[in-house]
């Protein structure tokens, strides 16, 4: 399953690494409408963060549309999020892989080896069976 993960060491604040993160997973599709999110403490309690944190990043989702909360409920991915590629949605993404190509290289891989990873994920079948979702 495709865990969110943040860098409490980034100069980007953590509500919006994971505001960034989900934005992006509903972008690509991993995440699809109806699905539903982490409760904000289990997801809180799984990054060693504050409860405060994820519900920041939740509002700021469902303010820009992304998902919908409800009492009882939870945070779900909302139906209108499927739609062309807005500046904002690419804006995300861009920030997405920047997240990730930094942290290549924290792992010590060179701009090749991540190129390399990215066009091997590139090359996969668009209905390839998905081993990750969000947690």
């Amino acid at each position: 399953m495709k865990t969110l993960t943040v860098d409490l060491d980034s100069p980007v604040p953590v509500y919006e690494q994971i505001r960034t993160q989900v934005a992006a997973l509903v972008s690509l599709g991993v995440l699809n409408p109806g699905d539903r999110l982490p409760s904000s403490r289990n997801l809180a309690r799984d990054l060693g963060v504050a409860v405060g944190t994820v519900q920041r990043a939740y509002r700021e989702l469902e303010a820009a549309g992304t998902v919908s909360s409800r009492p009882r409920t939870g945070t779900v991915v909302a139906a209108t999020t499927h739609r062309r590629s807005s500046v904002a949605d690419q804006r995300s993404f861009a920030d997405l892989a920047a997240q990730m190509v930094a942290r290549g290289r924290e792992l010590g891989l060179d701009d090749s080896a991540i190129l390399d990873v990215v066009t091997g994920l590139l090359q996969q079948p668009v209905d390839a069976p998905r081993t990750h979702g969000l947690r």
